[in-house]
């Protein structure tokens, strides 16, 4: 009995793993094809610069929309309706801050990272370093929901139940990714990316149409379903399915949507991508083409949410391995059978896979130009030996990926993700908004404001919620917290503002005029930017 119940929510686990392993290979070729030797640091972090607008801007959208986007949020929906949607809208929106206030300028003045742009008018040494300590922070933090999405989602296609087996295949898939990057490194990055979210939106696109089919293209009629098919009822469809309706329920979600809309534009291995384009007109254009297909997907994965919650229903996603990360394939097998599941699955895991190299490449980028070539060796690094440096520290980062996979095997990867966002609009973009439009901001402003929304948000994350004292945090049955929020935003965001203004304002040590003008220009106008 227990084999045919589980034979009728996964499906067929040859089909399953046959699909999956055909992506793999495939992708696995084209990274071989698209790859040359990767001699010169351009090619290995930001392939030559030799992508247009619009190949960048399918990436850039294969690069956000992980595990959170297509398993964290349809299942956030499915399970808990409109809260879970908000995830979307917020997400969406923060294009707009990349597109207006980041995406050109940050093209223009750096090269290959984050700390390029932090440390131009800066003492390079400190801030290169601060700049590498935030990233690999964040990085380690988004890896962690994609390890996790992973687990959960293998454990559903192979009816994988125990924690051992489980940890097997989250080591699996750091060992896949990790091959990405050793030998495709940005060039063949990127191509794994366009490949996987010309599949994704094809994928959500196929399963949204045929729900609405179901249904006599009425979202009316999937919207009544879900709400008959779910414990909430009619309040699936009305705000408070998971954040609450009192005060403190509130403002943790207020905390939550200034760390949606502010973080993304704040993520190392977004911002990375920006590099990969020849100039500011082509990464205005990836922004423009990345938000449009974050619409088409977003909009399709609303209805994918609420059909599964019609079609599957609420309790038995949560009950299947993996839980709420269930819904979308449980869903595909409910409408197209193991075939459809396997396509799906496979399409998950790429995404998966895709995400986590490139917060692998942008990682290693940080550790082996900021620290190794511009701190350790003074800027004087041989391009071999950086390259050589960025691929060692790809292996330690995907060891350390594959152990918190591990341990948050099970967690909601959409609410990981927001963490690590929080993380990011902490650190980074109180950093790079002073950075390129604050004349006065000095290297000791840099400092705290990198260390201050850093430390103040990993210290509020560990004494949350989100770690403990909750039936959903991370560690279970022990209670350590004392800060009443489980996303850090709405006090870490303004505080790492405030440390960079009181750092400047207290300095004795005068910003640097001819670095700020040079910075100016170069933004404005991308003369210079490729020297």
């Amino acid at each position: 009995m227990t084999v045919q119940i589980a034979a009728r929510t996964t499906g067929s686990p040859i089909i399953n793993l046959s699909v999956f392993f055909a992506f793999v290979v495939i992708t696995l070729f084209v990274v071989y094809k698209a790859t040359n030797r990767n001699s010169t640091t351009s090619d290995y972090y930001a392939a030559g610069s030799a992508f247009t607008g619009v190949q960048n801007g399918i990436a850039l959208s294969g690069d956000f929309l992980s595990a959170a986007s297509f398993l964290g949020i349809s299942g956030a929906i499915a399970v808990h309706g409109y809260d879970g949607f908000l995830y979307s809208v917020g997400w969406l929106v923060a294009w707009l801050v990349a597109l207006l206030l980041v995406g050109e300028r940050l093209r223009n003045t750096g090269r290959f990272t984050v700390g390029d742009v932090m440390a131009f008018r800066m003492k390079q040494r400190p801030v290169r370093a601060a700049a590498a300590n935030s990233t690999l922070v964040i990085t380690f933090f988004y890896m962690l929901a994609q390890m996790a999405g992973a687990g959960g989602l293998i454990a559903l296609l192979l009816n994988v139940h125990s924690k051992s087996g489980q940890a097997l295949i989250i080591t699996g898939v750091g060992l896949v990714m990790v091959f990405y990057v050793l030998v495709g490194g940005m060039k063949g990055t990127t191509w794994v990316q366009i490949i996987k979210a010309g599949l994704l939106l094809i994928c959500v696109t196929f399963m949204s149409v045929f729900l609405l089919g179901k249904f006599g293209f009425s979202f009316s009629a999937i919207l009544d379903q879900a709400a008959q098919n779910s414990p909430l009822g009619g309040d699936l469809l009305n705000p408070g399915g998971w954040y609450g309706e009192n005060a403190m329920d509130q403002l943790d979600f207020v905390s939550l949507a200034l760390s949606l809309v502010l973080g993304i534009s704040s993520l190392p291995h977004v911002l990375m991508r920006f590099y990969t384009v020849p100039d500011a007109k082509e990464a205005r254009r990836s922004v423009v083409w990345c938000s449009w297909s974050m619409f088409i997907f977003y909009l399709s994965i609303l209805i994918v949410g609420y059909g599964a919650t019609a079609l599957v229903g609420s309790d038995r996603i949560e009950s299947a391995p993996g839980g709420e990360n269930s819904a979308a394939p449980l869903l595909a097998f409910e409408i197209g059978g193991a075939m459809l599941l396997g396509i799906v699955s496979a399409v998950a895991f790429a995404t998966i896979l895709a995400v986590v190299a490139g917060l692998t490449l942008a990682a290693s980028a940080s550790f082996a130009h900021d620290v190794y070539a511009n701190v350790i060796r003074r800027g004087k690094a041989d391009p071999r030996s950086e390259i050589r440096v960025a691929r060692l520290t790809a292996l330690v980062i995907g060891f350390l990926a594959i152990l918190g996979g591990i341990v948050t095997n099970g967690q909601n990867v959409a609410f990981l993700v927001s963490l690590a966002l929080a993380l990011a609009a902490s650190a980074n973009l109180p950093t790079i908004l002073y950075t390129l439009f604050w004349k006065r901001f000095n290297t000791t402003g840099t400092l705290w404001s990198i260390y201050g929304g850093l430390v103040s948000g990993l210290v509020l994350i560990i004494f949350s919620p989100a770690i403990s004292g909750s039936s959903t945090s991370v560690i279970k049955g022990v209670d350590f917290h004392w800060f009443p929020l489980t996303n850090p935003g709405l006090v870490s965001i303004p505080l790492s503002f405030l440390c960079g203004f009181l750092g400047t304002i207290f300095s004795k040590e005068p910003a640097d005029p001819k670095k700020q003008a040079e910075m100016e220009v170069r933004s404005l106008t991308g003369i210079g930017s490729q020297a």
